[in-house]
Order: structure tokens, then sequence, then C-alpha cells
């Protein structure tokens, strides 16, 4: 080989040297990542697939205004399921725990103000309400994450409806119930059992035909 060969074939590749350390760094950066922070993302995870505990779940902790903690946790709910208890303030501040109406059938409606679907069911809510007084139904309208001034102006100044709001203040409720979306209603009997779950806005014949399962 010529000398000219031999200086050639010594070069280094000049190219190959940038791409290498951006990959190096890359790699490290990774499991930089893993080491601090995927233990604690994928035991998350992990609690929610299993049906694990939701109070181990940072962003489902909360408290309401007074610093009263929402003692919620389970899986979503589904039909045959026990309802998850809660205790939750009304817009005056009144604490109300869904076990205060053990022995009654209970509605419980995950609802907001800029909801349309769920201010266009609210009247057939009242109306059901007031039907069935003699049954001793409980209607429960929680509220997600909106002020209690909010819910006062709509439900009783604008409305005037006479069954219970409640604030849902951290959304920690409907979390926990798997109330995703707004509106969603869940009919509790009696016994504490889940009947029924509608997700979507209701009519009144929709909802007397889920009372069938919580009012024999």
């Amino acid at each position: 080989m010529s000398t000219t060969e031999e200086r050639e074939s010594n070069k280094p590749n000049k190219g190959a040297n940038p791409l290498l350390l951006i990959a190096g760094l890359f790699v490290l950066g990774i499991a930089l990542a893993l080491l601090l922070f995927g233990g604690r993302i994928f035991d998350d995870n992990a609690s929610v697939k299993d049906g694990g505990d939701f109070d181990q779940i940072p962003s489902l902790s909360g408290v309401n205004r007074e610093g009263v903690p929402l003692p919620v946790s389970g899986a979503p709910l589904n039909v045959g399921d026990k309802a998850h208890d809660f205790n939750l303030a009304d817009p005056a501040g009144n604490m109300i725990a869904l076990s205060d109406f053990t022995g009654k059938p209970v509605i419980v409606n995950f609802w907001a103000t800029w909801c349309p679907p769920c201010r266009q069911e609210m009247p057939a809510f009242q109306r059901i309400y007031d039907t069935y007084t003699d049954d001793e139904l409980v209607v429960l309208a929680v509220n997600e994450a909106e002020t209690p001034e909010t819910v006062t102006a709509f439900f009783y100044d604008e409305m005037e409806f006479s069954f219970t709001p409640l604030m849902d203040e951290e959304a920690a409720v409907g979390t926990a119930y798997g109330a995703v979306g707004l509106p969603a209603t869940f009919f509790v009997d009696r016994n504490g059992e889940v009947t029924a779950v509608h997700r979507g806005g209701l009519t009144q014949s929709q909802i007397e035909a889920y009372l069938e399962g919580i009012i024999p």
C-alpha cells in the first residue's frame, strides 16, 4: 500500500461520531427518565387497571372547600356493583353522604351548568322527584368542579329545583364512579346496588323505565 493510501485509510470517519454521540445521549436520557419516574408511573396505571384503591392516585384525592376529605375509592361502577359511598357538601356547605340514604332508592346524576344535555334533562328529574316522593326517592345532582355560587344561581334561582345538588369540587367522585362524560346517571336500589348506568341525556320516560329497577 502506498503512503497516500495509508493516510487515507487512517483518516477518522468524521460523519459517524456526532450521530453516535446523539444516540448515546438519547439512550442515557431514557434510562434516567425510567430510573426517576418509571416506577411511580407504572404503579399508578396498574392500580387503575386492577381496580385498585383510587385514593392511591394523587389526581383523584381532594377535599371540599372546608378542608374535609372526600373519601371515595374503587373502580368505575357497572350494573350489579355496590355504589361507592361519598361525602360531599351542598352549595350551603352541609355535608351529605350517599350512606345517609341507605334503604332508599337513589338517582346519582353527574352534571355541570356548561353542559347543554345536563340542563335539558334537569326538569325531568324534578318531575320524577315530585312524582315518587311517597316512594322516598332521592335525587342527588353531583356537580362537577363548579363553584357553589354558579350552582346556586342555576339550580335554585333560575330553575327553582327542590332536589339535592352536591359539590364535587375536585371531580373525585365523578372519576371514581366512571362518569367520564356528562351527563352520567347511576340508579341505586335500596340495598346500595347499581341497577342501571346511563351515559348521555335522559328523557322522563327513560328515567321512569330505569326506576323499575329501584322502585318495584
